[in-house]
């Protein structure tokens, strides 16, 4: 799966985790004499999926989120992370690294955690694990009492002074873009949790770390609308035009929702070069709309696809995306294609890529770059016969039907099992932990379990 569309009888040369060569499977074989060929009769070699948005430290509970109201932060994301130790955390990441790669992705963008521990935790999980992690920082440093997005982190260290405060959060910054240069698997990032959980100080001064830097700066914006709200009450401009106000949109940023967007908001977007993550599973499930992707698209703003920690499954990922926009957008329209299928396969790759700030790097099957890649199965009956791949992928391909995820060219998994680690005894140990946090954190769900509400509804 080129860059160019699908080509038949392609042979790739892999070699110091890059792409050393692409290209008509004959003449590889004749440029590279000394090499015996791995032939792969009815697969496909496809890029592997980015995920755009992801909460690593948040895979406890995942499930938690069935049936509840937009607004989670305060009943189950603060409580379930500040209940995470060193330990805890590195389990539930590793657990997310876990379902992220048997689900075919080779990146996944965290939006930094709320758990009292180092952030390296997360990088070693992640590294240990075998999956690239752009790896957010945390930066807030506003006293948010009033209100914070969907993931609201509070302010900064807890101290009181508002200057203070800001220098702490800005030197840990810029020690953390620094902390990991030169690492193979992590790459650092800076996150804001919703626009009104940072200064306008530090708003802007992260945008210029970040642009600096080559990394981005994750921030939740225009995700729910009691956020939208809340600015309009506190700055009288929307999400996203208070970040243009203050100096914070640029390419830098990763707006990660996007859905209640304006017009103008898109133009905003469209005109500065800022990326958004559209997560069309956490619409779905918690959202209060659905991003206008096929829009974003046709007017050239940036943008990935991202699971915010609902499932690390890159085929159910690019089906949701092209679903949710046929149900939201098509049929009012009269739009059969919303996107042609391989719109979904771009921004769910290189696309997604580009977005968290790795496009010169991974996303694409290309001489020169990351050999991260998946070895799909096609020979089966969702694939056989084959009219068109791009759209058979996204509409009838299944995690199943992956083979093998290569990351920085090494096999990180195989048959659904990982390479070099025991994953079966993480699944148990993180079942005995998940329990134990979640008790300790005091979890209030509104929605009772599915079996409560089968039985109060049959006494009805």
């Amino acid at each position: 799966m080129t860059p160019d569309g699908p080509k038949e009888r392609y042979a790739a040369v892999v070699a110091d985790g890059a792409f050393r060569a692409v290209g008509p499977a004959a003449q590889v074989e004749r440029d590279h004499p000394h090499l015996t060929p791995v032939r792969l009769p009815g697969h496909v070699l496809m890029p592997g999926f980015v995920d755009a948005h992801h909460h690593l430290t948040q895979s406890f509970g995942a499930a938690l989120a069935f049936g509840e109201p937009s607004e989670i932060f305060r009943r189950v994301w603060v409580p379930l992370e500040g209940a995470l130790d060193e330990e805890s955390a590195y389990v539930a990441a590793k657990l997310a690294a876990l379902e992220s790669l048997r689900g075919g992705f080779t990146t996944v963008a965290d939006a930094g955690t709320r758990a009292s521990v180092d952030v390296d935790v997360v990088a070693r999980a992640t590294r240990d694990a075998g999956i690239r992690c752009v790896l957010g920082l945390v930066c807030n440093d506003a006293d948010d009492a009033n209100g914070g997005g969907d993931d609201d982190r509070g302010g900064g260290d807890g101290t009181t002074d508002p200057a203070s405060m800001s220098a702490d959060v800005l030197a840990r910054a810029e020690k953390h873009l620094a902390r990991y240069e030169g690492e193979e698997l992590v790459h650092p990032s800076l996150a804001i949790s919703v626009p009104e959980a940072a200064t306008a100080k530090t708003l802007r001064a992260t945008a210029r770390l970040a642009a600096e830097a080559g990394a981005v700066v994750q921030i939740h914006v225009n995700e729910h609308l009691a956020g939208v709200e809340r600015s309009l009450v506190r700055h009288g401009l929307r999400p996203l035009e208070y970040l243009r106000e203050v100096g914070a949109l640029g390419p830098q940023l990763l707006a990660a929702h996007a859905t209640l967007v304006t017009p103008a908001e898109l133009t905003l977007l469209a005109d500065t070069g800022a990326a958004v993550s559209y997560n069309p599973v956490a619409s779905a499930w918690k959202g209060n709309a659905v991003a206008p992707a096929t829009t974003m698209a046709e007017r050239g703003i940036r943008f990935g696809l991202g699971t915010d920690g609902t499932r690390g499954d890159g085929f159910r990922l690019v089906e949701a995306a092209e679903f949710a926009q046929r149900l939201t957008y098509g049929l009012a329209t009269g739009d059969s294609s919303c996107g042609a299928g391989w719109t979904w396969l771009e921004h769910g790759g290189p696309g997604g890529a580009d977005a968290v700030g790795l496009g010169a790097l991974t996303g694409r099957i290309a001489a020169g770059a990351a050999a991260d890649f998946l070895l799909v199965d096609a020979s089966g009956p969702e694939m056989r016969p084959s009219w068109d791949l791009p759209w058979e992928l996204v509409r009838r391909g299944n995690r199943d039907q992956i083979t093998a995820v290569f990351v920085a060219g090494r096999l990180r998994m195989f048959q659904g099992r990982p390479v070099g680690w025991d994953g079966p005894a993480l699944v148990r140990r993180a079942a005995e932990l998940g329990r134990e946090v979640v008790e300790r954190a005091g979890v209030k769900r509104v929605h009772r379990t599915s079996t409560d509400a089968r039985a109060r509804s049959a006494a009805r």
